[in-house]
């Protein structure tokens, strides 16, 4: 089966039964500084799981695009991508285990047509110090549709076990959770027995690959520490579309799906050699490719800070493998001008990076320190600084390196943690002067553009703001110049910025005794007057994704 088709399938089952079908977002997630990408088909709908009533009903479906960046040096074997589609269907407060167990395996065998002997499943043994039993119930179902018990596997909180912080005894009070139950397909390959002596579904040797979880969330933890039921119980389902593809195939290799198998066919008839041959150069071509140009389809271009960091990683790392190979990028992307653009870059790095290794490597072994260096300042990957250092015959201190990348990734999410809802990454005079100034922008592109501009997002920092807002297409010049206008007017005018309190929400008004001209609910720092803001600049004006356009501005 192909893709389209195995996603349509899916889509239909579910519209059948009264789920509404809801769009795919952006890779790029909405005022949550807490991650750069939609990892997960849930991850945008967690406000509906915690209370809020979803516009489309209590029963929705999707196919999420997902990217995943910590599954960068995974990519390579034959299950892990780090783009790929997530299949969801949804029950907030409705249905519950009897029937999402029964249509899933449903679909599975008679939708998708996969042998139900092949399918085996694992689910929550139950966990002692905080008071949640066994999931007998989910078993009980999968033993009657199975027809018997041998193929249900019971795992503990680390497999089985699913909410935003972890085990039940790692979530704080308030926090909602539930046991899982996850189907995993047999490809009766052989058993590599150094993944172990024993064969079982969460077993990495490749014979098993997982294609669905049904997450049930029932379960909130109270202040004392123990768990009460929640008041409405939901289903979070989520289905990898390519690996439930590769399981209709019969097929363990993932990169044999039609959409990723017609990259590795470009990548064959460019490079003269075989993909059997070179399998995860090719693999890891195929997957940072096909992601980088999604990624870059929904607004970000290679950088040295957040998603674009990511992206600049991506196509470097493909650049490299692309070496091994002997082809480059510009060959197999259909003329994308971004990754072109950041290959020719990424080569002039590696010119002065080689140099810097000849030095570092004339000294001898290559200390872990050195390897971070050239991995942060020169963008060698440590796979690259390991291939030189092999044709030397030099050591390489790896242990050292990754104690490095640890502190360096500590730091990253230190940052992370430090970013506000507001968007800012601290309360410094700066930031709130950029902060009050967003506030004039949002009613500036408004009167501009139309009061159907909706503010989508904020980024600010002591040196400039990034603001993204609801528009469907380029803004012209013209319109730049009267939002710019439009803003320095009322920054002369020296406004004043008061705020009032009802019920619990805090409402900014910026106005004078000639009337109001912003008034928007925040929670945020703010100047008390507009005149000390400065002269306000855009800087650009880019597409962020799908509908949603990007201002970068100063206050010069």
């Amino acid at each position: 089966m192909k893709l389209d088709e195995v996603r349509e399938k899916y889509l239909e089952f579910f519209k059948k039964r009264e789920h509404a079908v809801i769009e795919s977002v952006s890779l790029l997630p909405e005022n949550d500084p807490t991650t750069l990408f939609i990892s997960s088909g849930m991850q945008p709908l967690l406000p509906y799981f915690l209370g809020k009533e979803h516009p489309k009903g209590k029963r929705v479906t999707d196919s999420q695009r997902c990217f995943r960046a910590e599954d960068i040096e995974e990519v390579g074997d034959n299950r892990h991508t780090t783009y790929f589609e997530m299949l969801g269907n949804w029950s907030f407060g409705d249905y519950f285990k009897q029937e999402q167990i029964q249509w899933f395996f449903e679909f599975l065998t008679k939708e998708i047509n996969l042998d139900s002997k092949k399918l085996y499943v694992t689910v929550f043994e139950g966990d002692e110090k905080s008071g949640i039993p066994k999931d007998i119930e989910s078993a009980e179902i999968w033993e009657k549709l199975f027809g018997g018990s041998e193929r249900i596997s019971y795992y503990g909180a680390d497999k089985n076990w699913w909410s935003r912080a972890g085990s039940p005894e790692q979530m704080p009070a308030g926090e909602p959770g539930g046991s899982d139950t996850e189907v995993f397909y047999d490809f009766g390959t052989e058993h590599d027995k150094s993944f172990g002596e024993e064969c079982h579904p969460n077993c990495d040797c490749g014979r098993f690959m997982e294609i669905g979880n049904s997450v049930f969330m029932e379960y909130v933890k109270q202040e004392d520490g123990s768990f009460a039921h929640l008041p409405l119980k939901n289903v979070d389902f989520g289905g990898g579309l390519e690996r439930i593809t590769a399981a209709s195939n019969d097929d363990s290799d993932i990169f044999n799906i039609d959409t990723i198998a017609s990259i590795i066919k470009r990548i064959e008839k460019v490079s003269g050699k075989s993909y059997a041959d070179n399998k995860k150069a090719f693999r890891v071509i195929a997957d940072h490719v096909r992601a980088s140009e999604n990624i870059i389809k929904d607004g970000i271009i290679p950088s040295n800070t957040e998603q674009g960091y990511i992206l600049r990683r991506l196509i470097r790392r493909a650049v490299r493998f692309g070496d091994v190979l002997g082809i480059k990028l510009s060959d197999i992307t259909d003329g994308n001008e971004e990754i072109i653009k950041e290959e020719e870059k990424f080569r002039k790095t590696l010119e002065k990076g080689l140099k810097e290794f000849e030095k570092i490597s004339s000294r001898g072994n290559i200390s872990g320190s050195d390897a971070f260096v050239l991995f942060t300042t020169y963008g060698f990957p440590l796979e690259l600084t390991l291939e030189l250092a092999l044709e030397k015959d030099l050591n390489i201190d790896e242990a050292e390196f990754r104690d490095k990348m640890r502190e360096h990734q500590e730091l990253s999410r230190k940052g992370a943690q430090q970013k506000f809802k507001g968007g800012l990454a601290d309360h410094s005079e700066m930031s709130t002067k950029y902060h009050t100034a967003t506030h004039l922008l949002l009613r500036a592109l408004k009167d501009v553009l139309g009061e159907d501009v909706a503010q989508k997002g904020s980024n600010i920092t002591a040196e400039r703001m990034r603001f993204d807002f609801s528009w469907g297409e380029k803004m012209t010049d013209e319109q730049k110049q009267k939002v710019e206008e439009i803003v320095n007017t009322k920054i002369k005018e020296g406004l004043e910025v008061t705020n009032e309190k009802t019920d619990g929400k805090i409402t900014y008004t910026i106005g004078n005794n000639k009337g109001d001209y912003s008034v928007e609910l925040c929670g945020g720092p703010h100047v008390e007057n507009t005149s000390g803001l400065g002269n306000f600049k855009i800087k650009k004006e880019e597409a962020s994704s799908a509908g949603i356009r990007r201002i970068k501005a100063v206050l010069e």
